[in-house]
């Protein structure tokens, strides 16, 4: 999949292992993938642990997407997980695939402290109350609105057209200019993608491979049923 991502123009791929059914080696694989591609690749970790994050990066990701960062102290956590010293305290390894097993160990820890991104996802009413805060933590390269849980946090699950949902991706995106600090949101079309970069979205997540394997096939059968009426 970030093969055929990086071939059909994507700048960037996302692994899944939050909602997607991939263990931690098929990650690595899916990372070395994309490097060889030349696209960029962000994992999406489980959850805001030390572990997931280190073990992301030591596969080369260029960058970690922590689902679920509502507090500063959540906020924090996932810098010092994602950074060495005098950053963080992301554990020391330099065997690791991101230090060509151990063949950049000179310039490996200040190289990946100035690349390695860092992207918070913010999903709930506690996590907006909050934001201003959250994006003063050094460390913290982007913002992303997660539109679906912002809807169930709302009230209106599953509803992220929802006016309700718009408004507070709004103010989110105010809040980053502000701060300048990337956004970024997910979308499931074309349309809806045109539609926040205009309004400052750069961080822009475009569908999901099985949407978009699903849409392709319904089409196909449409097309073969309307073949034979």
């Amino acid at each position: 999949m970030p093969e055929i991502l990086a071939h059909a123009g994507f700048d960037f791929c996302i692994v899944d292992l939050e909602h997607g059914a991939i263990d931690l080696e098929t990650a690595e694989n899916m990372i070395r993938a994309a490097n060889a591609a030349g696209i960029a690749c962000i994992v999406r970790v489980t959850s805001n642990r030390e572990e997931l994050i280190g073990k992301s990066l030591d596969f080369g990701a260029d960058g970690v997407h922590v689902p679920q960062v509502s507090t500063v102290e959540q906020a924090e956590s996932a810098v010092r997980a994602s950074k060495f010293f005098p950053l963080g305290r992301r554990g020391v390894c330099p065997m690791v695939r991101a230090a060509k097993y151990s063949a950049d160990r000179s310039v490996y820890y200040d190289r990946s402290n100035r690349e390695t991104m860092v992207i918070l996802a913010i999903e709930s009413v506690d996590g907006i109350r909050n934001l201003p805060e959250i994006m003063r933590v050094k460390g913290v390269d982007a913002v992303f609105v997660g539109p679906y849980d912002l809807s169930q946090s709302l009230g209106i699950t599953g509803q992220v057209t929802h006016p309700e949902v718009v408004e507070k991706i709004r103010e989110i995106s105010a809040l980053c200019r502000q701060a300048n600090l990337g956004l970024g949101t997910f979308v499931d079309s074309p349309e809806a993608a045109r539609q926040w970069v205009q309004h400052g979205i750069v961080y822009c997540c475009v569908d999901v491979d099985a949407a978009i394997m699903f849409k392709a096939c319904k089409t196909y059968m449409n097309q073969l049923r309307e073949g034979h009426t």
